[in-house]
């Protein structure tokens, strides 16, 4: 099969590039690929594999990081069944179910074997298949347990191939700013492409020590590219103390705190510093856990952020910041068509229903994407066709402009109450600074203390 019968038609790259324009320049602030130069060129057979913290933002993160590049994804049933407007467009862009036992029962595992060999063919045909081994994505920075079925899925389409084809596997990991929200910075880092061909004699007699073999390669690599926080027990305040302190931390370590891949880096740094200030002296740190805990809770009773606990904001400047959002109030009214609708409907109506939190990403994009901003397009122009049918064409080219508007408006106002709220509670944030002051001391001699 030629390279040209892997590339995607007009349609689908128009469609696309809408995608991602929405995906790179307004529900991301930044994104990031890493190491793209080392992946294998189109009409190989590829199977990307990677971590999976955050639903449908996953896969679509690998796909926007191609250009020319079509996938299949394979990936958690329950997400097709959300609404058949949900089941169209995740196959349009390439999905494909994947059903569990533990969610879809033992009947459902009956339909992958179509997926599966759908996708065997493809790979083996030179195009690109993209796994998420966990067989779920997770709430927490960490890398969950593998399911050999993307190993399984690899060998057997080399043997459909006679095994004369190198089928390989990409290592690659997705990391965030933050899961929650717009504007977060977002990247894709690939690892060293793995080659199945050294293990093609090793699978024909002994199947599954080939892929087991494969899976610990695999799995290192994505161990290794990710923010991995194994500690499970201390988590929400390793992170809590990655999201503060880790600023600080990255800095000392000459890292942009406000660049994700240099950040990740020394995140990275951090919790293992962490890890090995814990297993010389559990009891100190523990003590720091508590700590910094308590913090947390103290902010987040008082309505604060930890920014609060930095610079003491003054009357003036919270003054002046007041008369901007005044000023400004028009044209954040202005913006809530399409803004209001964008965020209340995936947020309000459809995000409630789901227990899971790690929707809010799929819901905010995918529902705004895929169905609320061309409705509003064409509301809009509808409504300008009896006066200038060109202002309405001017102001939907402007919905981005204003969507972004309507969050960073919304945003600079949450953290101007805040401030307000610590100038009113000065004795309380004095406390809980000289509460983290103390931690942050504490934090400067373990972590550079010799373990």
């Amino acid at each position: 099969m030629s390279n040209n019968d892997n590339k995607p038609g007009m349609v689908y790259r128009f469609f696309k590039t809408y995608l991602r324009f929405l995906h790179d320049k307004v529900y991301y602030k930044k994104t990031y690929t890493i190491n793209n130069e080392i992946i294998p060129a189109d009409g190989n057979p590829l199977l990307i594999v990677s971590n999976h913290q955050n639903c449908l933002n996953d896969p679509l993160g690998i796909l926007f990081s191609f250009r020319d590049r079509k996938a299949n994804f394979i990936t958690r049933a329950d997400v097709f069944a959300m609404s058949p407007l949900a089941n169209k467009f995740l196959r349009a862009i390439g999905l494909l179910p994947a059903f569990r036992l533990d969610y879809e029962g033992e009947k459902a595992l009956q339909q992958n074997e179509g997926t599966f060999k759908a996708s065997e063919e493809a790979l083996i045909n030179g195009k690109t298949v993209i796994m998420f081994p966990e067989a779920g994505h997770q709430d927490k920075r960490w890398l969950g347990n593998f399911s050999f079925g993307y190993t399984k899925l690899a060998f057997e389409a080399a043997e459909i191939g006679g095994f004369e084809k190198d089928v390989q596997i990409l290592p690659s990991c997705n990391h965030y700013s933050d899961y929650f929200g717009m504007q977060r910075q977002f990247l894709v880092k690939f690892g060293q492409p793995i080659s199945l061909m050294p293990y093609y004699e090793l699978y024909k007699t002994k199947p599954r020590t080939a892929q087991r073999t494969v899976n610990a390669l695999v799995r290192k690599q994505i161990e290794e590219l990710m923010l991995n926080i194994t500690d499970l027990d201390n988590y929400e305040v390793i992170d809590y103390i990655r999201l503060t302190y880790g600023k600080k931390f990255a800095k000392e370590n000459n890292c942009n705190p406000s660049h994700l891949p240099s950040r990740l880096l020394s995140d990275k740094n951090l919790v293992a510093r962490l890890d090995e200030a814990k297993a010389g002296n559990a009891e100190e740190v523990e003590q720091i856990y508590k700590r910094m805990l308590t913090v947390k809770s103290g902010c987040k009773r008082m309505g604060i952020t930890h920014r609060q606990l930095g610079e003491k904001p003054s009357v003036a400047s919270l003054i002046l910041r007041i008369l901007m959002l005044v000023v400004l109030l028009p044209l954040w009214i202005t913006s809530l068509w399409p803004s209001l609708l964008c965020y209340l409907v995936p947020m309000g109506i459809f995000w409630k229903k789901v227990k899971d939190p790690m929707f809010e990403g799929t819901f905010l994009y995918a529902l705004n994407a895929l169905f609320l901003i061309p409705l509003m397009s064409i509301i809009t122009i509808i409504c300008y066709l009896g006066t200038c049918w060109w202002l309405g064409l001017i102001h939907v080219a402007l919905f981005p402009a204003l969507m972004l508007f309507a969050w960073y408006y919304k945003e600079w106002s949450m953290e101007t109450l805040r401030d307000v709220i610590s100038l009113n509670k000065k004795k309380e944030v004095a406390l809980l600074r000289k509460m983290k002051d103390a931690a942050y001391e504490k934090l400067d001699k373990i972590l550079t203390r010799k373990q």
